[in-house]
């Protein structure tokens, strides 16, 4: 009976010397990626009204804002300085106006250049960790959630991506990379240079 109280002793000091930090598990991934401010940073879509050149206007993002008949496109003469013709005139239809007026606070609903929040990222899984020496590579699968209407339209909640991320084991525990990493891939990277995951 003692030696076995003496053996749960010195486990318990060697597990108290021990941080949660000290092993990279895919819980620590997953925290760490979805605390980050760039994983937690909302998309906004830049909407446009007024004047577009046929260069601006044909994007997918109008296309689909027209297929919910949240905008109406009327051709119109170039101004001088705007090419290529044609140009079209972009207005928010009165259900457009409800749409993006309920995606946003008030005080941003003006002007004819609006920046509508429309989703944020969901973490599907960390799929993969692979460790050498003091630094590793996080592998997880992420996707657009919609935060309103709008973002519902612009967004497939089925489209998944596929991004790398580094760690760096130091004195304190494994943390994320989130500058400029001499090795690796940062979470800022990582989320730019996503790859959609079929």
């Amino acid at each position: 009976m003692r030696d076995k109280r003496m053996i749960l002793s010195a486990v318990a000091l060697v597990l108290t010397g021990c941080s949660p930090r000290d092993f990279l598990s895919r819980r620590l991934a997953t925290d760490s990626i979805l605390l980050s401010p760039q994983f937690k940073s909302q998309q906004r879509f830049t909407l446009q009204t007024g004047v577009l050149s046929n260069k601006d206007y044909p994007s997918p993002e109008y296309l689909v804002l027209q297929h919910q008949g949240w905008i109406s496109a009327n051709t119109v003469p170039c101004p001088r300085e705007m090419t290529p013709p044609p140009c079209w005139d972009i207005l928010l239809t009165p259900s457009g106006v409800d749409a993006v007026r309920s995606a946003m606070l008030p005080q941003q609903a003006t002007g004819s250049l609006l920046s509508v929040p429309v989703a944020k990222r969901a973490l599907v899984a960390v799929t993969g960790i692979a460790k050498q020496g003091n630094s590793a590579d996080v592998e997880f699968i992420w996707k657009w959630s919609p935060l309103n209407e709008v973002g519902a339209a612009l967004y497939s909640g089925d489209l998944q991506y596929k991004s790398t991320v580094a760690f760096r084991n130091y004195d304190d525990g494994w943390r994320m990379i989130e500058g400029t990493p001499h090795t690796g891939q940062s979470i800022d990277d990582a989320l730019k240079n996503a790859e959609p995951n079929p």
